[in-house]
């Protein structure tokens, strides 16, 4: 389930609330009991599982603009 972190415009307290996705836009009540409170924009960060896609080498190769056919 999703995590959605918010903060309260009473208190100033920040708290997260795990809920469906169908929820996120639901009102929170801050745990101090407070209604005024709004969602916080979240960043996730991704790490390992996938490897890099591999890169062309330096200097060119394959098609015709990236081989120096054209010219």
């Amino acid at each position: 389930m999703p995590r959605y972190d918010f903060r309260c415009r009473s208190c100033g307290a920040t708290f997260e609330l795990r809920r469906p996705m169908a929820q996120a836009n639901d009102p929170a009540v801050c745990p101090q009991g407070h209604q005024d409170t709004v969602k916080l924009l979240s960043t996730v960060a991704v790490t390992g599982g996938a490897a890099a896609a591999p890169q062309a080498p330096a200097g060119g190769g394959g098609g015709c603009c990236g081989g120096g056919c054209c010219g």
